[in-house]
């Protein structure tokens, strides 16, 4: 059984919210997700665009699972150019993470050693931001349908490096988000309030393996698919002894969505029923979020 609650922080004197999941019965020792939403939406709306996918990994009983809220729909993210109220107004959204673990670590006796973070679009921006700028925070982070801002756009500082195995997702069809990189169009900077060069899903792949001291290239493979799929998944795999890994899964066909059982926005473009976001995350990451604690 799963219970779920509304919960809230103090940070800054704003009151922060977010919603939990959390397996029954004793619990500690269990790793945390954080799960970081897009732009536009909350915690709760999140959590309903992905059809409860990422409930999964407090269902096994291996982890806590906290949809956090944006401020009013947003995140001060990586991105220099952005001018949304989360980045107007300031918002510190790196302590805003930390006082949730804070908080789980003492309530729920999640241990803060094992904290996961996954974040899509704008969500995927703040856990670049948070990779970069809180090191040894999280074990581990997971970007859907978000790129890393080329170096004239990136907010971040990234002293001392820390490296972190991360999984990107991204459809090569995001009307969004572009796969291969660029800038937005007018219509899109002024709709979503942000704007700058980012880079492609493959650069920004290739960026965390060397961030991470890989310098071999990816072993790139092609999962099958069913014939008449409407997506397929490419799976670019960063390895190397002693070195957290680095995966990037291209959605082929793909859009601005999260695969898996939820159906996303037709104007997103194509949600892929051939991979499962939460699947893919759980492979990735393996026991820390996916064995029961015993």
């Amino acid at each position: 059984m799963l219970t779920t609650t509304r919960d809230h922080v103090d940070v800054a004197g704003a009151t922060r919210t977010f919603t939990t999941v959390s397996p029954d019965g004793d619990g500690t020792g269990r790793a945390l997700v954080l799960v970081f939403h897009g732009s536009r939406q909350s915690g709760d709306k999140h959590r309903a665009f992905t059809g409860q996918a990422f409930d999964r990994f407090a269902a096994t009983g291996a982890a806590v699972v906290a949809y956090l809220d944006g401020h009013r729909g947003n995140w001060n993210d990586a991105r220099k150019e952005s001018w949304f109220p989360a980045r107007r107004d300031g918002v510190d959204d790196l302590a805003f993470t930390r006082a949730v673990i804070t908080k789980l670590a003492g309530e729920r006796g999640i241990d803060p050693d094992r904290v996961y973070a996954i974040g899509y679009s704008n969500g995927g921006q703040l856990v670049m931001r948070l990779a970069h700028e809180t090191p040894g925070l999280l074990a581990g982070a997971a970007v859907l349908a978000a790129t890393m801002p080329a170096p004239e756009n990136f907010l971040a500082t990234d002293t001392p490096p820390a490296p972190l195995p991360v999984v990107l997702v991204h459809g090569t069809k995001d009307p969004i988000i572009a796969y291969d990189g660029g800038t937005m169009s007018w219509w899109q900077r002024r709709l979503f309030k942000v704007g700058g060069t980012s880079w492609s899903a493959p650069r920004t792949a290739r960026y965390f393996a060397e961030r991470n001291g890989i310098t071999a290239g990816p072993v790139v493979t092609r999962e099958p698919a069913p014939a008449g799929a409407a997506t397929e998944v490419e799976r670019s795999d960063y390895r190397e002894d002693g070195k957290p890994p680095v995966v990037l899964y291209t959605i082929h066909g793909g859009g601005h969505t999260v695969p898996g059982p939820a159906k996303n926005p037709a104007v997103l473009g194509k949600t892929s029923r051939e991979a499962d976001a939460a699947d893919l995350i759980g492979t990735f990451f393996g026991p820390p979020v996916t064995a029961a604690v015993k």
